[in-house]
């Protein structure tokens, strides 16, 4: 790839991405690492809630550097409604843990210094030229409206996107949670059961209706929080009932958060012409999990190569790409999961079930090595079916929950 360093304003560049999250940015340095010229737009100043995790692979795929992993996760302890504990060791491997501030901005950073140009402000609408150029309207800080003129568009602009709304046929169709968290200063290992290299998951009706609670550290700061898709459900009553839960409560809190969370992939993430959709955007967050992170930047790889396939070409449907390798690697997990949080989570009875089969070590290693390289195993046959027939018995109650 050749290397650009025209950061500057231009009169029309090749694309303009707007969001500057994981997978705008990743977008952003993909294409300006390609020789086009590229204007990032993002909002100023806003961290989103997420509890920071990332799996090897994506540490590797992207060329993370050790600074930005705050803290390497070797276990999650899953919690039942009962109060039941279930550590899951992470064998032969660990789950990295990155600061959304420190991380996004860095991604940012390095986009800008492949040569995409950065540009501070939040988009407002989607415009064309008379000879159909998109013209993309934005404000910056101090409220005044400037625009960007593209050749192709990404969005990246988060869950409920508002790209996707103006520009995507049923782009505003997004089914999503909404997800709340606090950062708090990390107590000392030990104190009140407080594990630095643990991650901590809490399935209780009371904690959330329909997803889970956590409590992830992250170094120095650690995230507790929850999410769920009931509007009339309290996030903030929830996580406060974890704190106290969990001897928090008096933990200095650092800051709090809150965003949607998409549910499933968009059946559409282009409008056949010049934009294209990524990351939370176009709905890459994986169900059960609320894994985003590492799909969100293979979302702006795609997206990336794409556009850039779109521009040598001239063809409007080489946009499609992106959709078609990310389903075509990622749809069947993506079922899987939608399925097991659809059934799974619906009462604290079924959530005792699902506790109870994490304490199944089959069911343990294939979870870890399914997420640390992001694909399914198929190397241990015998496993998949012990785990089906396991499975089957959890469902139809032939095993009651320890």
């Amino acid at each position: 790839m050749t290397q650009s360093h025209n950061t500057g304003p231009q009169d029309i560049y090749d694309v303009v991405v707007i969001g500057g999250g994981p997978s705008g940015a990743t977008a952003a340095d993909d294409l300006a690492r390609a020789g086009r010229s590229v204007a990032l737009l993002d909002r100023a100043g806003r961290i989103k809630p997420c509890g920071g995790a990332v799996p090897p692979r994506l540490i590797r795929d992207f060329s993370i550097p050790d600074h930005l992993i705050v803290a390497r996760v070797n276990c999650a302890r899953i919690v039942s409604p009962s109060g039941r504990e279930v550590d899951m060791p992470v064998e032969g491997s660990y789950v990295g843990m990155v600061d959304r501030a420190d991380f996004d901005e860095w991604l940012r950073e390095r986009a800008s210094l492949s040569g995409a140009h950065r540009v501070t402000g939040t988009y407002e609408r989607f415009e064309r030229e008379g000879d159909g150029t998109p013209r993309i309207i934005y404000k910056t800080n101090d409220g005044v409206e400037q625009s960007i003129h593209a050749r192709l568009v990404i969005g990246a602009d988060g869950a409920l996107s508002k790209v996707a709304r103006d520009t995507i046929r049923d782009g505003d169709r997004m089914p999503y949670v909404f997800a709340y968290h606090e950062i708090i200063k990390s107590p000392p290992e030990g104190e009140a059961g407080f594990g630095a290299a643990r991650c901590d998951v809490y399935y209780r009706g009371t904690l959330s209706p329909d997803f889970y609670a956590w409590i992830f550290p992250h170094g120095d700061t650690t995230s507790v929080g929850t999410g769920s898709a009931n509007k009339g459900f309290s996030l903030k009553g929830s996580v406060a009932e974890l704190r106290r839960d969990t001897g928090l409560a008096a933990a200095e809190t650092i800051r709090k958060e809150g965003a949607p969370i998409p549910l499933k992939p968009l059946k559409k993430w282009d409008n056949g012409r010049d934009v294209l959709l990524a990351g939370d955007a176009a709905g890459v967050v994986a169900p059960a999990s609320g894994e985003g992170i590492y799909y969100a930047m293979l979302g702006g790889r795609l997206a990336a190569d794409a556009v850039h396939e779109c521009l040598l070409t001239g063809d409007a449907r080489a946009l499609q790409s992106a959709r078609k390798r990310f389903m075509k690697d990622h749809g069947r997990v993506f079922f899987i999961l939608g399925i097991m949080q659809r059934f799974w989570y619906r009462t604290d009875g079924l959530r005792e079930r699902f506790v109870s089969m994490c304490a199944d070590k089959d069911v343990q290693r294939l979870t870890w090595q399914s997420y640390t390289e992001k694909k399914l195993v198929r190397a241990d046959p015998l496993a998949h079916i012990k785990i089906f027939f396991k499975d089957l018995a959890h469902l139809l109650g032939l095993v009651k929950p320890a």
